[in-house]
């Protein structure tokens, strides 16, 4: 499931803009589509532009009959009715998906016999401190067993003692979640921290979820402004 609004507060339209002759949101679907991991790939959105644009290049998508706050809701509503035991969220501004990462959090249902993992989730090193310090960038901290901790804007932990090589790791918003967690999320009311952080991923947290995190080397483009679409030009180039 690909969730797609058409409004983006940073950079509006950012969806449609074109891509190597493609809009952003065509490129981040075929990539999907590409991996070959899935039963069917659709994208989610509350925008008749976006939809008839996926539709027309042959894609499947769904209208959103509610306004979504978040991608979680808009696709908890998408399948609701479906008979699917994982759904997972690719984020409409990655047209740089790839197929290593994707496989990454599917496999780690796989051996959660007990069926312990509510949701996986991806995370990559950082180290440059522009972007530890960018509030744009979600960071996230785990346990000994890759289990979230905490998200947050703010750079996490904070490095108190400066010489002990901190690691920090940004959080990449692609999710894997069992059906029974995505369709709690959509009725459990935002708390606190979530609110505070404007970060969806939180409220698993402090509705006791348990988030697995998977390490990726991959860290793609996510585009947020009209300068991430620029590296994206060049990098598709």
């Amino acid at each position: 499931m690909i969730p797609a609004r058409y409004a983006a507060s940073r950079f509006p339209a950012k969806l449609m803009q074109d891509l190597s002759g493609k809009p952003v949101i065509v490129r981040t679907y075929e990539a999907a589509v590409k991996t070959g991991l899935f039963d069917e790939v659709y994208v989610v959105t509350d925008s008749t532009v976006i939809y008839e644009t996926i539709i027309k290049e042959g894609g499947l998508a769904i209208m959103s009959k509610k306004e979504h706050d978040c991608g979680s809701d808009r696709i908890a509503e998408a399948v609701t009715d479906m008979d699917v035991d994982i759904i997972v969220n690719v984020q409409g501004d990655e047209p740089f998906t790839d197929k290593e990462s994707l496989a990454g959090v599917i496999e780690v249902f796989r051996g959660d016999v007990a069926k312990e993992i509510d949701l996986a989730s991806l995370m990559v090193k950082i180290t440059e401190d522009d972007e530890i310090n960018n509030p744009n960038t979600v960071k996230v901290i785990v346990d000994n067993r890759n289990f979230a901790l905490y998200f947050s804007r703010s750079p996490i932990p904070f490095p108190r003692a400066k010489d002990n090589h901190t690691i920090y790791y940004k959080h990449k918003g692609i999710y894997a979640f069992r059906k029974r967690a995505l369709m709690d999320f959509q009725r459990l009311p935002m708390l606190s921290l979530e609110a505070t952080e404007k970060i969806e991923a939180i409220r698993y947290l402090e509705y006791g979820k348990k988030i697995k995190m998977v390490e990726t080397s991959v860290s793609g483009i996510e585009i947020d402004t009209p300068e991430d679409l620029e590296k994206a030009q060049a990098a598709w180039r």
